[in-house]
C-alpha cells in the first residue's frame, strides 16, 4: 500500500518568472501596447482633437490601409523570410483591376459585349448582370497577385534563392510592368459597377470603415489558421527550426510556397482597397510600402528570425504607426519626422526584445 507523501514535492532549480517575463510583460506586444496607451494620453494633450470620435474613425481607416498587407507580411517572417515585393504588389493588383474593370465596361472592346450593352439611347451602358464586372476585376487583380505569390515561394523553397534578393528583385520587376502596362499613367475604375466598388472599398459598414471590418474578419480568420490548424502549426514549425520541421516529416516547401502566396494576396487586396479610396490607381502608388508594413510587423512583436508573430502583433504595430503618423499632424509637427521616429521606435522594439531575453 502507497504511503501518503507528508509534504508535497518542490523543485528548488524552478524559479518564478521575473517580472518582466510574466503577465504583459512576456511579449513584445506588452511593452508596445503601453507605449500606445502613454501616446494616447500624450496626443490627446497635444491635440483636443485626437480623441474624437471622427478622429477615431479616421485612424481606423487609415491604418486599416496597410494592415491588411502586414497580416500576410506576418506570415511570412514567422517563417523566416522576407518580402519586399508587397508595395509593388499592391501597385500592379489595384492597375489590372482598374483597367480591367474600364476594359469590360467599354462596348466594342474585345469581351466586353459578355458584360455591357448600350441602352435604346445609344449612350448609357448598362451592365448585363450588375455586380459581375466588379467579381471579374477584382478576381484579375488578385490573380496576378497570386501569381506573383508563386513565383516568389517557387524560387524561394523550390530553387532555394535568398528570400530578400528574390523579393527585391520582384519589387521592380512587378513596379516596372505597372509602368508598361500603364505607360506611366494611372488607372481609374469606371462602368456601371463603379460605385459598387467605391461603396465597397471606401464606405461605411456599421458606422465603421469597411477596410476596417475586412482588417477585423481577416485577423479572425488568421488567428484562427495559425493556432488551430495543422498548415498553422507547420509554419511556425518552419520559422522556429526548419531542418527539425523537415525531419519530423513537414513538407517546407509547400508551407513556404503557400505563405508567399497569402502574403502577395493580402497585398493585391490592399492594394485593391487603397484604389477605392484614392479613387485611382496611380503607377507610383504603394511606393515603400513595404517599409512600414515591415516596420509594423516588427514592432508590433513579429521575429525577423521567426518563429513569433501573429495578428494581434500585426494590427498593435499598424495602430502604432497612424497614431504618431495622426497626432504629429494634428499637434502641426513636421510630417517629415514620422520617418524618424517610427525608425527609433523599430530599434527600441529589438532593443527591449533584446533586453528582455539577456534578463530572462
Amino acid at each position: 500500500m502507497a504511503t501518503p507523501l507528508e509534504s508535497p514535492l518542490t523543485f528548488t532549480n524552478v524559479g518564478k518568472a521575473r517580472w518582466w517575463r510574466s503577465g504583459l510583460f512576456a511579449s513584445q506586444t506588452g511593452y508596445v501596447l503601453l507605449a500606445l496607451a502613454a501616446l494616447f494620453v500624450l496626443m490627446n494633450f497635444a491635440s483636443p482633437y485626437f480623441l474624437t470620435a471622427g478622429n477615431i474613425q479616421n485612424v481606423a481607416k487609415n491604418f486599416s490601409f496597410i494592415a491588411i498587407a502586414t497580416l500576410g507580411m506576418t506570415f511570412v517572417i514567422i517563417t523566416g523570410g522576407i518580402d519586399l515585393s508587397v508595395g509593388s504588389v499592391m501597385c500592379f493588383s489595384a492597375m489590372t483591376t482598374s483597367m480591367v474593370m474600364t476594359h469590360v465596361s467599354t462596348p466594342g472592346m474585345p469581351g466586353a459585349e459578355w458584360f455591357v450593352h448600350l441602352a435604346p439611347d445609344g449612350k448609357t451602358v448598362i451592365a448585363n448582370m450588375p455586380g459581375l464586372i466588379l467579381l471579374v476585376s477584382v478576381l484579375a487583380g488578385l490573380g496576378v497577385a497570386l501569381i506573383v505569390g508563386l513565383v516568389n515561394g517557387f524560387c524561394i523553397a523550390v530553387l532555394g534563392l535568398s528570400p530578400f534578393v528574390t523579393t527585391l528583385g520582384m519589387l521592380s520587376i512587378v513596379r516596372g510592368l505597372g509602368y508598361v502596362v500603364s505607360n506611366g499613367r494611372g488607372s481609374f475604375p469606371g462602368g456601371p459597377d463603379a460605385e459598387y466598388f467605391y461603396t465597397l472599398t471606401s464606405g461605411v459598414v456599421f458606422g465603421m470603415p469597411a477596410p476596417f471590418i475586412y482588417l477585423v474578419v481577416l485577423a479572425l480568420a488568421m488567428a484562427a489558421v495559425l493556432h488551430h490548424t495543422g498548415f498553422g502549426r507547420h509554419v511556425f514549425a518552419v520559422g522556429g527550426n526548419e531542418k527539425a520541421a523537415t525531419l519530423t516529416g513537414i513538407s517546407v516547401v509547400r508551407v513556404k510556397i503557400e505563405i508567399y502566396v497569402i502574403c502577395a494576396l493580402a497585398a493585391g487586396l490592399q492594394g485593391i482597397i487603397v484604389s477605392g479610396w484614392l479613387g485611382s490607381a496611380p503607377a507610383n502608388m504603394a511606393t515603400s510600402y513595404e517599409l512600414n508594413v515591415i516596420a509594423a510587423a516588427v514592432i508590433g512583436g513579429a521575429n525577423l528570425a521567426g518563429g513569433a508573430g501573429g495578428p494581434l502583433e500585426a494590427i498593435v504595430g499598424c495602430v502604432l504607426l497612424e497614431v504618431i503618423r495622426n497626432g504629429l499632424v494634428l499637434a502641426q509637427v513636421n510630417s517629415y519626422w514620422q520617418q524618424t521616429l517610427v525608425g527609433v521606435i523599430i530599434i527600441a522594439a529589438v532593443l527591449v526584445d533584446r533586453l528582455r531575453s539577456r534578463m530572462a
